[in-house]
């Protein structure tokens, strides 16, 4: 049984001591401070700590100028033609969207891809395919001089309608 008053907080138990007495034991608990007095109690504690951290600062003049940081003079380049990239750009809603959309078909596909990864005879045929299709394109591009100096003219050719003349 419990009894609360305003003053204090009172818990009876009927459980008795190994004791012989048979009186019920209480226990008493002073009673909680307002929440307006614990608000106004914490900014002054706070205050007077910030208080006491200003007194421990020591401020020493030499009568030097303090090292500049050109931390916003200083950009790297890549930044740079990026910025130079973007303002290119004539329509940078189309370009937003493209790169929000491409985030999130690489998301979808990382859960997919996990997905057919926790499917127990799937990964081993695809890691099987994948060892065929490597060994295969080994043996017909790059094991004979001809066909791996068609395939570099080749590589070459898709990197200029990449890249562009220059």
């Amino acid at each position: 049984m419990a009894l609360i008053s305003s003053s204090s907080l009172t818990i009876s138990s009927s459980l008795t001591h190994l004791s012989s007495s048979s009186s019920p034991q209480c226990v008493s608990l002073p009673s909680l401070p307002s929440l307006h007095l614990l608000s106004h109690n914490h900014a002054l504690k706070t205050t007077s700590h910030y208080r006491k951290i200003g007194r421990n600062v020591v401020v020493m003049a030499t009568g030097e100028a303090p090292a500049e940081v050109s931390s916003s003079d200083e950009v790297p380049e890549f930044v740079k033609t990026l910025q130079e990239t973007w303002d290119k750009v004539d329509d940078k809603y189309a370009v937003s969207s493209l790169v929000v959309a491409s985030v999130i078909a690489l998301w979808g596909s990382t859960g997919l891809i996990s997905a057919i990864d926790r499917l127990p005879l799937i990964p081993g045929v695809l890691e099987l395919v994948g060892i065929g299709y490597t060994g295969w394109f080994a043996y017909k591009n790059l094991v004979f001089k001809p066909e791996r100096e068609e395939l570099l003219q080749n590589v070459q050719k898709a990197i200029t309608e990449i890249i562009g003349s220059s």
